[in-house]
């Protein structure tokens, strides 16, 4: 699937805005937040199976200000040197970034139908910041680390937001994801899902290190149920003249 980068504009300088288009040509608008590998061949599957259920897809380079266009391979070494890129990375400006990149979305000609954010990883807790400070139609968090030590911040989100988490996560604690599943617990827009069988991040079908399959598909079921109650594609493919 064809793809194309645009350059978003800040105060600091510019950066990459990948963006992929559904075959129709236009829908709602999906801000795709990166792992700390960066916009690499994951980023890049997510990014079209989005598009392939009828989204404008964007994932914005976050790690430009310390590595321009980093994309790890998904093995010991790539996860060290993300690791290390990951611990400079100012949270603070990623999510003005994010915010930014997100702007720069909802302008596009083919945006049409609202605006929607799914961060994994790093991308997870970029995602749930940025929702507390923005509005969008649908959140999908991914488990994002500095959730758990956030949840007060779930207060300031109006939007609907989903939580992905695995239950044997070595970086996020099960007695972490507890304390979001008891804060999530009565409130009206959120829900939080755990793959108690499944470790960190899960979903990356692009890294045998960390994919477990079957957590996976369940999570990205719940993923697209989700964003078809929240952020409907309505619209219908153009006839060709």
């Amino acid at each position: 699937m064809a793809s194309r980068i645009e350059r978003v504009s800040t105060p600091d300088g510019p950066f990459d805005l990948t963006v992929w288009l559904p075959e129709a040509g236009h829908g709602p608008g999906i801000l795709l937040i990166q792992e700390i590998f960066g916009v690499g061949d994951y980023i890049h599957a997510v990014a079209e199976d989005l598009a392939e259920l009828g989204y404008v897809v964007a994932a914005p380079d976050l790690f430009w200000r310390l590595k321009p266009r980093h994309q790890a391979v998904h093995d010991a070494e790539g996860v060290a040197e993300s690791l290390e890129l990951s611990a400079r990375f100012d949270v603070d400006k990623g999510v003005d970034d994010a915010a930014a990149a997100l702007d720069y979305l909802a302008a596009l000609p083919e945006v049409r139908g609202g605006l929607g954010v799914i961060g994994f990883c790093l991308g997870g807790s970029i995602a749930y910041f940025l929702a507390a400070r923005t509005q969008v139609d649908a959140v999908v968090s991914f488990y994002g680390s500095e959730v758990p030590g956030h949840t007060d911040v779930l207060a300031q989100i109006s939007a609907p937001i989903q939580f992905h988490f695995g239950g044997n996560d070595p970086y996020i604690p099960r007695d972490q994801v507890a304390r979001v599943e008891e804060t999530v617990r009565g409130t009206q827009n959120a829900e939080v899902h755990v793959e108690e069988d499944a470790g960190h991040a899960f979903h990356n079908r692009k890294a045998p290190m960390f994919h477990h399959p079957e957590p996976a598909a369940r999570a990205w079921q719940r993923t697209e149920e989700f964003l078809a109650r929240h952020l409907p594609v309505r619209h219908q493919k153009q006839p060709q003249p």
